[in-house]
């Protein structure tokens, strides 16, 4: 389903970059795909079999209005190929996508105590030095890790704490016996 997924937000990121609509579509995609999440009968009847395509169809041009022709034309397709259920993955691969193409990068940083925010912000700034990208960062405090501090940098993790520094020397000590 992620390959699928992958494919159809593929598409629809190229059709909105070379109509230069790329912002425009991730507003509407995350606003349409929020609307099913907070609307458990909305979800139901555009993910379920049981009502046509047509009636979908239907149903999508009474709610949804003024949307970028692209977007609603995939919104259809959608529908057509019984894939509306790949629509919260969609989403997820768009943003991805979009930003890739804004240079821009999650980080968390993650520490026993919450972090000042001059500190965190400095973390930050070196992370943009760093990867040439604009960082949008959050902070979050996990006691678990005793101190130091665990940095997500996209998919990539860094872990300076000392429950991982010690987990390690108990490995090393466990090998040496």
């Amino acid at each position: 389903m992620e390959a699928l997924a992958r494919v159809y937000a593929e598409s629809l990121f190229g059709v909105a970059k070379e109509k230069g609509n790329l912002d425009v579509v991730r507003e509407q995609l995350s606003q349409f795909t929020g609307a099913l999440e907070g609307d458990r009968d909305l979800e139901v009847f555009f993910f379920s079999p049981y009502f046509s395509s047509q009636e979908k169809l239907d149903g999508l041009k009474k709610s949804v209005e003024d949307a970028d022709p692209e977007f609603l034309n995939f919104l259809e397709l959608l529908i057509e190929k019984h894939r509306m259920p790949a629509v919260f993955r969609i989403r997820r691969e768009y943003e991805d996508l979009w930003k890739q193409e804004n240079k821009r990068l999650d980080v968390t940083v993650i520490s026993a105590v919450e972090l000042d925010p001059a500190v965190a912000e400095e973390v930050g700034a070196e992370v943009e030095r760093q990867t040439g990208r604009e960082v949008e960062l959050t902070s979050r405090v996990d006691e678990k890790i005793i101190g130091g501090i665990v940095l997500q940098v996209g998919n990539m993790v860094l872990d300076s704490s000392i429950r991982n520094n010690l987990e390690k020397l108990r490995q090393s000590v466990a090998r040496a016996a």
